[in-house]
């Protein structure tokens, strides 16, 4: 490990849903969880999903999602689309169309609170002395005018578009690398000071939209995340790279660290990975924390369950935010 995160380091991370266990964690031990976006009352705006991410970007998925954030936040890619309208008259942020459920009245409202967001991830990419990113995905949907990445199809939650708007992209190694690269040179040109460590989310793809099977897909993508993580290592030494996808998947585990759905990652399993990056990651004792319940029990999780009740509550507690779950949500659909 080329370097190790102190007590007073600033750490943010961004990725893939797996990514919020790791910053739960961080804080539940009192180490220093950037946070720069915190609740304004302001006309529009909900106290919804603040300090689950650093700002409130919510998951970032591909790599072109999160060279783009850091361009619009920097006002050097300005995407065509601005809202979706919800079904309903609302309106959401193309860009992060779950991290306000209920969306927004008008686009004036929108906006402000985009403006107020955008401020707040020049401040994380500005202040943070540890980025963190999670490799999740390598499909994506984009816009077909500009290639501005999002999230989810429009379609998923009902959002009307015009036909051929919006277009499928699978990214292969060497595009997914090329993103990085351009993401890694803006981000060190806006903060130099700053070290990066790179893990791929063990989480496997819930559906695809290539005319395969999911399981090959998954296996594609996260191979290509892995081999991009790689050889970015490979190039700057200084960039650390932290095992969490081969804790999970690699034959020692035998498959246990996964739930019945071969999907979701145990409490077990995140424990385990959170454990091992406690020892091998983080250095120093921290100032006790006063932890959420939800990050305290992503800690410190009990290791026998006194019951299904008491396992029930806990598994509760440890659920993320994810937006490929509105996929196969009754009513969802690409």
């Amino acid at each position: 490990m080329p370097f190790v995160i102190a007590p007073g380091d600033a750490v943010a991370t961004a990725g893939s849903c797996f990514a919020q266990h790791l910053s739960r964690s961080l804080a539940a031990q009192g180490f220093r969880y950037l946070v720069t976006e915190e609740f304004a009352a302001t006309p529009g705006a909900l106290d919804e999903n603040y300090g689950v991410f650093p700002a409130r970007f919510g998951n970032i998925y591909t790599a072109r999602q999160l060279r783009q954030l850091l361009e619009r936040a920097y006002g050097l890619f300005r995407p065509g689309a601005r809202a979706w309208a919800l079904p309903d008259g609302r309106l959401v942020d193309p860009f992060r169309p779950r991290i306000q459920q209920g969306g927004f009245p008008d686009l004036e409202a929108l906006e402000a609170d985009r403006r107020r967001h955008l401020a707040a991830v020049r401040r994380m990419f500005e202040a943070c002395d540890v980025f963190v990113v999670t490799l999740g995905l390598t499909e994506g949907w984009v816009a077909e005018a500009d290639g501005a990445a999002v999230p989810l199809h429009p379609g998923v939650l009902g959002v009307e578009t015009p036909p051929g708007a919006w277009r499928f992209l699978n990214a292969g190694f060497a595009e997914t690398l090329g993103q990085m690269e351009a993401f890694l040179a803006a981000f060190r040109s806006v903060n130099r000071r700053a070290r990066v460590m790179l893990t791929v989310s063990p989480v496997p793809l819930v559906a695809t939209y290539e005319d395969r099977h999911v399981l090959v897909s998954a296996v594609a993508s996260k191979s290509i995340l892995r081999a991009v993580a790689d050889e970015l290592c490979r190039r700057d030494p200084g960039i650390a790279y932290f095992p969490s996808y081969e804790i999970v998947t690699g034959p020692q585990a035998g498959g246990r660290f996964y739930a019945e759905d071969l999907r979701e990652v145990t409490p077990e399993g995140v424990a385990r990975v959170m454990a091992l990056f406690r020892r091998h990651c983080l250095t120093g004792t921290p100032k006790p924390a006063m932890p959420p319940p939800a990050a305290a029990a992503a800690a410190s999780p009990p290791s026998a369950p006194v019951c299904a009740e008491e396992r029930a509550r806990y598994e509760a507690l440890t659920r993320v935010i994810c937006d490929e779950e509105a996929i196969v949500m009754p009513g969802g659909g690409a």
